[in-house]
């Protein structure tokens, strides 16, 4: 009988207990002590394995009356003496932040002393005896109640190592899990600037020349900027997704999904999972599988879904790329064909330069999971960045079809669609027209623009015909390259080539001298032979020209 698969366990020692398959990750806490660095951040993507690694740290290094030592004996850390020695003895404070998102201040404060309190609780052993003195008892009792003010929260990480310290005599750990989390709610609500000047101060307190600080843990998914957070913080070291150190802990390596799809039985299903679930990059570390989706995958039988992209809303994603500049939809173009892209990356972020700096979009998308790295970046060196598998790419998708959708009502949507590929191109015409006046929000298309953007609009036009049609742009065929082929997968019905022509105001031609030159150019450089040669021979050219927001559509069937 197979074991429980983990799904939904991010407590360590449930997981072990429970006799849940577990992917084994324990050289995390060699490579935590060996990189010899005070304090660790480790930015992830979301469902990436970072609260149960956190939970794995504190249940080897913390100090407990029950022996815990039973948890790590089958597994990697446990063969090297040196470490086993270094298990249960050092006190702990684990603190996770991944729930703290609230639309106020006043409700984000609420949370945070709720959390520091149970942490408070869980070591209330410190306020018996004559251990404290009575003001810092009277400090201790009220951070329990949950009566702490603004002051003496953000002193209580330091408080809680000084206190720890002095009753164990042994430097304290901290692990703070997904530290970040409550900053992108802060930034929508509007009180960014005043919960980034709290975390400072109450991270600073307890990691910042603390000499009751044995290590620090950080992980969350954004690297938020130094200067915001992290300011003089001299002791700390990032490891995000472009660096070495942690590169395999945190993600499935490609060996760890084929020892988990035969222990299950679906060593058949490895190829589709791996194009899927796979292609993540960190360091020169590559084919790293996103957990969360391949453990989905193997409870619903290998059913293939977008299982992590559905965890979350996305918002700020699609918001950040609805938005953005008609270069940004160029380049989402790009990657959706597989291409990659060259782009600056800013380890560190600031919410609000989301909205004016393109390199920080991208450095999000990164971060974030929605992109990943294609080569180990060099110092100074642009990344070149990929959409790491279909599950991304269909979220990407969805995104394109959403303006689309904001543009013109799904059933003129669909007449569109169907009139194309049935050879009405009266109707289509019409439609499209329509679709390019009213699409002004959400695509903008100034007459100074390149013929990308026109290629853009109408790709992510066609994603909704991606059941029964191939859509290809750019490739060669013939003497040349076309600009959009739609091949149908049943060779019965209509193939379609396009060609578009952008004429600016400054040009002496016309549309319709255009849209003539756009349809000659399919016939003489023989588009039509890829279609040919997968057995189509019902094929339509369109000629599309444009100038601006106009735009003239001429057709004819291949005689």
């Amino acid at each position: 009988m197979n074991k429980k698969l983990p799904i939904g366990i991010s407590d360590f020692k449930e997981l072990i207990d429970s006799g849940c398959t577990y992917i084994d990750k324990t050289l995390l806490i060699q490579e935590v002590i060996e990189k010899g660095t005070k304090v660790a951040l480790i930015p992830r993507m979301r469902r990436f394995g970072k609260t149960l690694n956190l939970s794995m740290l504190q249940y080897f290094f913390e100090k407990r009356e029950e022996d815990t030592s039973y948890l790590f004996k089958n597994l990697n850390i446990w063969k090297d003496e040196k470490y086993r020695e270094m298990q249960g003895q050092f006190p702990v404070i684990f603190i996770s932040l991944k729930d703290v998102k609230y639309l106020t201040w006043e409700e984000t404060f609420q949370a945070m002393k709720e959390l520091v309190s149970q942490e408070f609780k869980r070591h209330r052993y410190l306020a018996e005896g004559s251990l404290l003195f009575p003001d810092e008892k009277e400090d201790y009792q009220k951070i329990i109640r949950k009566e702490a003010d603004l002051s003496l929260l953000a002193v209580s990480l330091l408080r809680l190592t000084e206190w720890l310290y002095r009753y164990h005599k042994k430097n304290v750990i901290v692990l703070i899990d997904e530290y970040d989390a409550p900053a992108h709610a802060a930034y929508v609500g509007k009180y960014y600037e005043t919960f980034i000047t709290f975390l400072r101060n109450w991270l600073s307190g307890g990691l910042k020349d603390n000499v009751y600080l044995e290590r620090g843990v950080l992980t969350g998914i954004l690297r938020i900027a130094k200067e915001s957070i992290f300011s003089g913080l001299n002791n700390i070291s990032t490891f995000t997704v472009i660096h070495e150190t942690f590169s395999d802990k945190f993600g499935l390596l490609e060996s760890e999904v084929t020892k988990l799809l035969q222990d299950y039985g679906m060593q058949s299903k490895l190829s589709e999972i791996r194009s899927w679930y796979d292609g993540y990059r960190i360091g020169s570390c590559e084919g790293i599988y996103n957990p969360w989706s391949v453990l989905k995958c193997i409870e619903a039988n290998g059913a293939l879904s977008p299982y992590w992209v559905n965890t979350s809303d996305n918002a700020l994603m699609k918001q950040l790329i609805t938005q953005g500049s008609e270069d940004l939809k160029a380049d989402i173009e790009d990657l959706l064909k597989g291409k990659t892209i060259e782009k600056t990356i800013e380890e560190g972020i600031i919410f609000p330069d989301l909205e004016n700096s393109p390199n920080a979009i991208w450095s999000l998308l990164l971060y974030s999971g929605y992109l990943t790295i294609d080569a180990t970046p060099s110092y100074g060196i642009p990344c070149r960045l990929r959409i790491p598998n279909i599950e991304v790419a269909e979220l990407y998708k969805s995104v394109i079809l959403d303006w689309f959708r904001k543009s013109i009502n799904e059933n003129k949507y669909k007449l569109l669609l169907s009139s194309l590929i049935t050879g009405d191109i009266d109707t289509f015409s019409q439609i499209f027209r329509e679709f390019l006046l009213s699409s002004v929000s959400v695509f903008d298309v100034p007459a100074e623009e390149s013929e990308k953007i026109y290629h853009a609009f109408i790709l992510g036009m066609l994603i909704g015909l991606k059941d029964t049609y191939e859509v290809k742009s750019n490739r060669e065929s013939g003497l040349g390259r076309y600009d959009v082929m739609l091949i149908p997968k049943n060779p019965k019905d209509l193939g379609i080539i396009m060609e578009f022509k952008k004429i600016s105001p400054f040009e002496k031609t016309d549309l319709e001298t255009a849209v003539n030159s756009a349809l000659k150019q399919i016939e003489d450089r023989h588009y039509a032979q890829e279609l040919l040669d997968r057995g189509v021979d019902r094929i339509l050219y369109l000629g599309l020209a444009f100038e601006g927001k106009n735009v003239l559509i001429r057709h004819k069937f291949r005689a």
